[in-house]
């Protein structure tokens, strides 16, 4: 089933990929997903952890992702997000290409600025101020978007440029979705109102959930584009338990794993997608009347099935209606 197919709420697993996520991880994960009735599966695209702990590896984004497409066969796959600096615009289409013909038309291209200095600096990656990062995305997209239509085309940039390009072969989807993270702003906006198929913000209460919402749809009208083409998503971290008892033993290994204290582990259930299953449908509830279409739950206990059985048999079936 293709993304544009339904509308309401709907769910994807997102996993930190850089946080020491093996290849024997990601298909467990993944076989988890698609047997649990999980829409999708991202991973965010980074080649350090975010965490700062430098014994923890990552595993290529777009190479795990071609690699699991071979091994499902109805799970959906993508970045969340890849950053522009990262590859050029020609390499990070190819490669959605790539792994969407491998996965039979299951794949997703997220993109964005990019965001952490050192991990760019240490990988030789350039890292200009977030205004010419934005350049440089808007000129990606231009590329993207162009290489995944019927071609040939051309399009001369200040970072990037093109000629007479026609790239053979096209995705198996037409079109294969571009997803955009950020926040939203009025730049951001207007360039996902010219090329996105979804908009995607991170960690953002229901109230600055419904106000990006509204920033996306002004854009669009702007644009003269219908707001409803417009998927509007949000990714969250996820802490699930049965039971107190259960919440608090996940929450304790969270906070090891993440070297956190206290006052972090409070705001993690104050703050996140977090609790018991009924507390978890309620604060979806409040995203759903917010504009949020489809959410992407942050699962960083990434090897901890148990918890996205939980969530798949006490939380997915209170949306399957709207779904």
């Amino acid at each position: 089933m293709g993304p544009d197919t339904v509308r309401g709420m709907r769910f994807a697993v997102m996993i930190e990929g850089q946080e020491d996520v093996t290849w024997e991880d990601w298909v467990a994960v993944a076989r988890a997903c698609e047997r649990l009735g999980f829409e999708a599966l991202f991973r965010s695209d980074h080649y350090a952890s975010v965490d700062g702990d430098g014994s923890r590896g990552s595993l290529d984004a777009w190479g795990t992702v071609c690699g699991l497409a071979a091994v499902t066969s109805t799970l959906r796959l993508g970045t969340l997000v890849s950053p522009a600096p990262f590859r050029h615009p020609s390499v990070l289409a190819r490669l959605a290409v790539t792994a969407d013909h491998i996965s039979g038309g299951r794949v997703e291209l997220g993109i964005g600025t990019g965001w952490m200095e050192r991990e760019h600096r240490a990988h030789g990656f350039p890292y200009p101020p977030m205004g010419t990062r934005m350049d440089r995305l808007a000129e990606q997209l231009e590329i993207v978007r162009g290489s995944f239509a019927n071609g040939p085309f051309s399009f001369a940039g200040e970072h990037w440029s093109v000629e007479a390009l026609d790239a053979l072969p096209k995705p198996v989807q037409r079109p294969l979705p571009l997803v955009m993270g950020g926040a939203a702003k009025a730049r951001g906006a207007a360039l996902a109102a010219r090329f996105a198929h979804e908009y995607n913000v991170v960690h953002v209460p229901p109230a600055d959930a419904a106000a990006a919402c509204g920033r996306l749809h002004a854009a669009c009208e702007a644009a003269g584009r219908d707001p409803a083409t417009l998927r509007f998503s949000l990714m969250h971290g996820l802490l699930i338990g049965a039971d107190e008892a259960e919440l608090r033993e996940r929450s304790e290994r969270l906070a090891a794993w993440q070297g956190a204290g206290p006052d972090e582990v409070a705001a993690w259930r104050r703050d996140w997608v977090a609790g018991t299953p009924e507390e978890i449908v309620a604060r979806l509830r409040e995203y759903e009347a917010a504009g949020v279409e489809r959410v992407m739950l942050q699962h960083l206990l990434h090897r901890d099935v148990a918890a996205l059985e939980l969530l798949a048999a006490e939380v997915l079936p209170a949306f399957a209606a709207a779904a």
